[in-house]
């Protein structure tokens, strides 16, 4: 037998408040477009791993997940179900990434078109893969080498690294008012793994809302699934190394038992 895997399926709960863009209806009911959202099986994983270190099942979980690599996408999940995610019709929407714009006023397209003359190609092509950390940084689409340039006196660098944060740290902030209760943020993926520096960036001014951060835990060199919070944070920090493979093979088993 052969299984079709699809990263969008885990935001199929989406609620229609979530996923549409305020366009003609008729543009969703005829053409489809909308929020599917992606990193689905990526956000599943964690976010079920999350619930497991907690010691609760997942259906009294809410937590948010934020997967952090040369894409990147946050989601808010509730009970197990996701609510709401960043990427959007396309993996071009949400979070700053590796050469991906993210949030952007939709009026730069056309701005790019009339006034320098590009097509719909071109416009593509620089939004999707010469943006992001490489467009703002002017380094690299890869975290570690922007933040090596940062610690070497790169003004850009530097920056680039500030626009990423403060877009990340919106992200939580408007997602901790979506679910209304918090248990855990989970960091995964490349950077959210791997970058202490990043997600201390990221977690900065957050306190108020539950999330502390302990710099000795988060500090700390491991790949294990950690809980890096302070011992009195009311939100548990939690960094989870993705593992997409295992679940798609879990999710096969179960489908190829019940053939």
């Amino acid at each position: 037998p052969h299984v079709g895997v699809f990263d969008t399926a885990f935001h199929q709960t989406l609620p229609p408040h979530a996923f549409l863009y305020a366009v003609p209806y008729d543009l969703y009911t005829g053409h489809g477009i909308r929020r599917y959202g992606f990193h689905g099986t990526s956000h599943r994983y964690v976010s079920e791993a999350a619930a497991e270190m907690l010691g609760r099942p997942p259906a009294e979980v809410n937590v948010i997940t934020a997967h952090l690599g040369n894409g990147c996408s946050i989601t808010a999940v509730q009970g197990g179900a996701s609510v709401d995610t960043s990427l959007g019709m396309t993996p071009l929407e949400g979070l700053v990434m590796g050469t991906r714009s993210g949030d952007i006023d939709p009026a730069i397209v056309f701005h790019l078109m009339r006034k320098l003359g590009m097509d719909a190609d071109e416009v593509d092509d620089l939004l999707n893969r010469r943006s992001g950390l490489l467009g703002l940084s002017g380094v690299s689409n890869d975290m570690r080498e922007v933040l090596r340039a940062a610690e070497a006196g790169s003004d850009r660098a530097h920056l680039a690294i500030e626009v990423f944060c403060y877009r990340l740290k919106k992200y939580v902030g408007a997602y901790t008012v979506v679910l209304g209760r918090v248990d855990a943020l989970v960091f995964t993926g490349g950077i959210g793994e791997n970058s202490a520096d990043i997600r201390s960036r990221t977690c900065a001014g957050l306190e108020r809302l539950g999330y502390v951060l302990d710099a000795g835990r988060n500090a700390a060199d491991s790949r294990a699934p950690r809980d890096v919070a302070a011992a009195d944070s009311p939100i548990r920090i939690l960094v989870i190394p993705t593992d997409e493979e295992a679940l798609i093979a879990r999710d096969t088993a179960r489908m190829a038992r019940g053939m």
